[in-house]
């Protein structure tokens, strides 16, 4: 059997966050670009609104996929590439 870890754990949410389709799209954008605020990812995702693309932003943010960085009145989003490397290094390959 094995242990109950937390490492363990953070997998689980990595893995259920990016079984979403627009949450996969938003770390298939950010790993080509970092730095991004909500209203340019909006742009590239055209279907989502701004709302729903704070959830999912918040969702990957929670589970350490992405890092935030507020500059004046803007939060600017990138990807957390250690967190990806440990868990979803397939995500950094073209």
């Amino acid at each position: 059997m094995v242990p109950h870890s937390i490492e363990t754990e953070q997998a689980v949410k990595i893995h259920k966050a990016l079984g979403e389709q627009t949450r996969y799209k938003i770390i298939q954008i950010l790993s080509g670009e970092s730095n991004l605020c909500p209203a340019d990812l909006e742009n590239r995702l055209v279907t989502v609104a701004l709302s729903t693309l704070s959830h999912h932003l918040k969702q990957l943010s929670d589970c350490g996929l992405l890092t935030s960085q507020k500059k004046g009145t803007y939060i600017y989003y990138s990807l957390n590439t250690d967190t990806v490397l440990r868990f979803a290094p397939y995500l950094l390959t073209r």
